[in-house]
């Protein structure tokens, strides 16, 4: 964490030395309203009521592995929107799924997909799907 300005001298002297500037990162501290805080939390989680802190969310966690199945299976867009819809699962504003939310999805899947693959849930998944072919 950078304390005060950075100055091009301390990035000349650093190249200077060898050091080779990958990434800056920028953050600030805002107060955020409740519904933005909401809109920010992850699909898979949910903020607990007695602990505020982020905990998983079982519905949307099925989702995720469900979605992450029928991508597995290489089913298009509409493939996918159309079979969670048949399940009876809805997006988190309680819509049918539809190709475009699919695939808004995929940066969450990336994110937690090695998560998702090490759970017993997607190993039990795996077993069955490769029995079924």
């Amino acid at each position: 964490m950078v304390s005060g300005p950075l100055e091009s001298i301390d990035l000349q002297h650093r190249t200077e030395e060898g050091w080779k500037l990958v990434a800056i990162e920028w953050e600030r501290e805002v107060e955020a309203a409740d519904d933005q805080l909401l809109a920010e939390v992850p699909f898979g989680l949910r903020i607990g009521p007695e602990t505020q802190r982020l905990e998983q969310d079982p519905t949307e966690r099925e989702v995720l592995l469900q979605l992450m199945e029928l991508i597995v299976e290489e089913g298009s867009y509409a493939h996918i929107a159309n079979e969670i819809n048949r399940r009876g699962f809805r997006t988190r504003q309680g819509a049918r799924w539809t190709p475009v939310s699919v695939f808004e999805m995929l940066p969450r899947l990336i994110e937690v997909g090695p998560q998702l693959f090490q759970s017993a849930e997607w190993q039990k998944r795996r077993q069955h799907i490769s029995h079924e072919h």
